[in-house]
């Protein structure tokens, strides 16, 4: 079984418990339940799937196979950034395949879809509906289209860029008042 990551697991787990709560008196709101458990958690790993199993009293193998048979819901943690990689017909003769390695090779992704530092899961899809743009990547919901092997640097580049800055921002609203007042910004 694996081990849920995070300082505030309990406090992850009592939410659930309210989602759980909310919708397991209606009947059909597994999938609901699983959505919101996705968004608590990040993803829907064996130890999960088995919490709401006992707290719904639906076999975990019923559980399990909405899991595995849906692909909204991943099993795996997933990173910040999605990016996906269209390999449908128009984006394939395109060179999308190439791109799909190129970025699997950077990030150095071997049997595993999510980078080491958690920022980045990289997935194959087929047609998103833009194949006059092909090939096509997107990043969460920001498309890219008309890409080549060479935008995939540039593409981790951007959004490392906009990690970076991320937590530069939390960092600065993490110190202490006292530590700002001392070291006011500059002009």
């Amino acid at each position: 079984m694996c081990q849920i990551d995070g300082n505030n697991t309990d406090q992850k787990y009592s939410s659930l418990d309210k989602v759980i709560e909310r919708y397991s008196s209606e009947q059909g709101q597994l999938i609901r339940i699983l959505q919101e458990a996705q968004e608590i958690f990040g993803y829907l790993p064996e130890e999960v799937q088995t919490y709401i199993a006992g707290k719904t009293n639906i076999p975990v193998s019923e559980i399990n196979g909405v899991v595995t048979f849906y692909s909204l819901f991943s099993t795996d943690p997933r990173g910040r950034y999605g990016i996906n990689v269209c390999l449908g017909t128009a984006c394939y003769v395109q060179g999308a395949q190439g791109i799909l390695e190129d970025f699997r090779r950077d990030l150095q992704l071997k049997e595993r879809d999510t980078s080491e530092d958690g920022l980045f899961t990289v997935k194959s899809t087929r047609c998103v509906g833009a194949c006059g743009l092909a090939p096509v990547i997107t990043v969460n919901d920001e498309v890219h289209g008309r890409a080549s092997r060479k935008d995939v640097a540039r593409i981790l580049r951007k959004y490392r860029k906009i990690e970076e800055a991320s937590e530069k921002t939390d960092d600065k609203h993490k110190r202490p008042a006292a530590d700002q007042e001392e070291h006011p910004p500059g002009p």
